[in-house]
């Protein structure tokens, strides 16, 4: 059995990057306030309680556009999505939820993927923010407060996604073997001796 992939979804500008990069450790991801600096997919290990698995960074999903950059962003989104084993679904709390959250949540809906809803900037820390009740309202499930800043509440996101992963078997050891295929025309001699 492959790694669980965990794809970050979310708007431009809630923290998709910041969020990504605690996870791993490290500064992979660029991390700006402008919109628009994540436009591809990055992946990178991580391991939560002994489980390895893969995140996906993604771009911020903008409304439908004709823009051809815009569109290619949407498109990279939408395949992470389709890989992906689970979703962390992350909104930005001080804004609230906008309608392009709104559509986002029903694109995950259709995905039919577990998806974990992230209020991400809720740097208030040990106070209860009430703005978090309005984030039901999307209709994906309980949200968590995070602030990927400070790294106040990714434990328990991290422990929400961990239920979503497949159970390991026996077989998990087979996964890491590298399997490869040999492809081309005929009589391009694509004999290979293994040792």
């Amino acid at each position: 059995m492959a790694k669980p992939i965990v794809a970050i979804v979310g708007r431009p500008n809630v923290g998709k990057s910041t969020f990504f990069n605690y996870i791993i450790g490290e500064k992979r991801s660029i991390v700006e306030d402008k919109p628009g600096v994540t436009r591809d997919r990055i992946y990178a290990d991580a391991n939560w309680r002994g489980r390895d698995f893969t995140i996906v960074d993604t771009a911020g999903i903008e409304p439908k556009s004709d823009d051809i950059i815009i569109s290619s962003m949407r498109e990279q989104v939408e395949i992470a999505i389709d890989i992906s084993d689970v979703i962390v679904f992350l909104t930005d709390i001080k804004q609230g939820v906008t309608e392009v959250d709104k559509e986002i949540s029903l694109l995950l809906r259709k995905s039919k993927k577990p998806v974990v809803l992230v209020c991400n900037k809720s740097d208030t820390f040990g106070k209860e923010n009430n703005d978090i009740y309005e984030f039901y309202n999307l209709g994906i499930g309980d949200p968590l407060a995070v602030s990927s800043v400070n790294a106040s509440g990714i434990g328990d996101v991290l422990d929400e996604i961990y239920k979503y992963f497949p159970e390991q078997g026996e077989d998990d050891a087979e996964s890491e073997i590298i399997k490869v295929a040999l492809i081309g025309k005929p009589n391009v001699r694509k004999i290979i001796t293994c040792k």
